[in-house]
């Protein structure tokens, strides 16, 4: 059963509400990074990122670890579980809703065919 009252669902999607963390997620993707290499693409400060990708640990969508003085992030991507099955029960909820109205709308469409050809 998917969980509609979830703070873990609320921090991840309040993280992927900010196209800068989403941008950095992709990045993580590929390979872990420092904190340096995660702002670089967007021109912003290293204390900027950080309160980004504080956001994302929060979530539970990076792990930071530190190598002496580098922070390096790494993604988490099975903290996305959880946002994937809500949306998938959502998918399903509204694709067998908007089936059903396509079912309904050809039936009534046929009803008016046969009127008019009387």
């Amino acid at each position: 059963m998917v969980e509609y009252d979830s703070p873990q669902l609320d921090s991840i999607f309040q993280a992927l509400s900010d196209g800068t963390r989403r941008r950095m997620l992709r990045s993580l993707s590929a390979q872990p990074r420092s904190v340096g290499e995660l702002a670089a693409p967007f021109q912003i400060s290293l204390a900027a990122a950080s309160k980004h990708i504080k956001v994302l640990e929060r979530a539970g969508l990076v792990q930071r670890r530190i190598q002496g003085r580098t922070h390096l992030c790494q993604l988490r991507a099975e903290a996305l579980a959880e946002a994937e099955r809500w949306l998938q029960y959502y998918q399903q909820f509204w694709s067998e809703r908007l089936d059903a109205l396509e079912i309904a709308l050809h039936a009534d469409t046929a009803v008016q065919t046969r009127r008019k050809s009387r």
